[in-house]
């Protein structure tokens, strides 16, 4: 019996499964990253922004929306002034976050063996 016989059906193949959209929103660049740092704690825009490194504004602001309407960070306006907003995790994003922050560290840790398969690689295009 073959992996892929071992492995339930998923409908992620089907061009009309809405998990498709749920997936590339959770494991955007972005998205990622901000589910990562929101598992540390809440964090306001300005930190979350510091935190993340590289991202625009732009970028951030509608990573947080997409996961704020996928129901994954909650977003605290709080009235005062100036206006202070924080960002945290609800009980889904906090489980997909665990789930991606594997996916993080296991990548961090087999960055050599990636790095040396493209010097193979490389080496070998050059070859031919």
């Amino acid at each position: 019996m073959s992996v892929s016989d071992q492995m339930p059906m998923i409908g992620v193949y089907d061009t009309q499964c809405p998990s498709r959209i749920v997936l590339e929103h959770v494991t955007s660049r972005w998205g990622v990253l901000v589910l990562i740092a929101l598992l540390e704690r809440p964090y306001r825009f300005s930190e979350l922004r510091r935190r993340i490194g590289g991202v625009s504004e732009k970028m951030l602001t509608q990573t947080l929306q997409t996961l704020e309407r996928d129901g994954f960070v909650h977003r605290d306006a709080h009235p005062v002034i100036p206006p202070r907003v924080d960002y945290s995790l609800t009980a889904l994003g906090t489980d997909a976050a665990h789930r991606i922050r594997a996916l993080a560290v296991w990548t961090e840790e087999r960055v050599p063996e990636v790095e040396a398969a493209r010097a193979r690689y490389d080496g070998a295009r050059e070859e031919r």
